[in-house]
């Protein structure tokens, strides 16, 4: 059982103004946490089938069309090929769990994925999230951001994924990051999920990438999510391990559970596979759940379904062989 969504709480600043992280200690011990666990056989591939059922499958092109979300939906629902998935002893029944966990599109195509999964008859199965809120700069006016993280939501859009404005961060408006999260939050209204992405590799230290972390759960997000994609440097093993000890104290503290979603730069199973051993070693279990935990991809899934292929072929696949299309 995850447990109660997290509510949020007071901004609390004494918290933030005790922060001090050492960046040499937290690459050394991600370093290390990553490579206590060395992943071979079956043992793998049923840790490869775990990823792929956190994916959240993304889409956010300029040029995104109906039939290209329509796809997106089709191989959410159906992410591993059908004779693969039987030598592995799965199938697609009705209560296969072997589905990736939402789409992610943005708001003008989220009815589109809503009808395309409600065809299928695996809306509710797979979620579908939008960002939203100026995605990927934040730079446009509160108001135009709360509309567009309605507009999502009236279309059936279940997870908004907000992105935070940086230069709160940056020069240390900590109460304005809090209020403008606690606002977007309520523009989610009671049924839909927010993550909040901080854009960790625009944040300049480690001490903002954690005190951002705890703003956001303060506030009330359900995850929060290290990157747009769209920075230079995106999700990293390091901050992963700052925002998880951020989600642990907060946990401790607070007594609620908070998701992470790794985005950008997760491209391989080696990569999915280190950030799953990160999670299991650092939160638990429980973080290895769609419920905390999420993947931010759109060629993640390629490469997880070519290692289960030679997993059990024992050959490696032409790159063309598993498409989105």
């Amino acid at each position: 059982m995850i447990g109660e969504r997290n509510p949020g709480c007071e901004l609390d600043l004494g918290w933030l103004n005790s922060v001090n992280i050492n960046l040499t200690a937290v690459n050394q011990l991600a370093n290390k946490i990553v490579s206590s666990r060395e992943l071979k056989g079956e043992y793998r591939a049923a840790w490869i089938l775990k990823a792929i059922t956190l994916i959240d499958l993304t889409t956010l092109a300029g040029d995104d069309t109906n039939s290209n979300v329509s796809r997106l939906c089709f191989k959410a629902a159906k992410p591993v090929s059908e004779d693969l998935l039987q030598t592995l002893g799965f199938d697609y029944s009705e209560k296969s769990p072997i589905h990736t966990a939402a789409v992610c599109v943005y708001p003008s195509r989220v009815e589109d994925a809503v009808k395309a999964l409600k065809n299928m008859g695996m809306l509710g199965k797979v979620n579908v999230a939008s960002v939203a809120t100026g995605f990927p700069s934040g730079q446009t006016p509160l108001k135009t951001r709360l509309e567009e993280i309605k507009f999502a939501v009236e279309k059936g859009a279940k997870e908004i994924d907000i992105v935070i404005n940086r230069d709160l961060v940056l020069t240390g408006k900590w109460e304005k990051l809090y209020q403008e999260i606690q606002v977007m939050k309520e523009a989610c209204g009671s049924e839909a999920h927010l993550k909040a992405i901080l854009a960790t590799g625009e944040l300049g230290t480690l001490d903002n990438v954690y005190k951002a972390s705890l703003v956001a759960m303060m506030a009330g997000s359900d995850f929060i999510k290290t990157s747009t994609g769209k920075e230079s440097v995106n999700a990293t093993l390091p901050v992963g391990l700052v925002m998880s000890r951020a989600i642990k104290d907060y946990h401790e503290k607070m007594g609620y559970k908070v998701g992470l979603k790794p985005a950008g730069g997760v491209r391989t199973s080696k990569d999915a596979l280190e950030w799953l051993v990160l999670m299991k070693e650092t939160l638990g279990n429980d973080w290895l759940t769609p419920e905390l935990f999420r993947f931010g991809a759109s060629g993640l899934l390629g490469d997880l379904e070519s290692s289960l292929y030679q997993y059990v072929t024992g050959k490696y696949p032409a790159g063309y062989e598993f498409t989105m299309g």
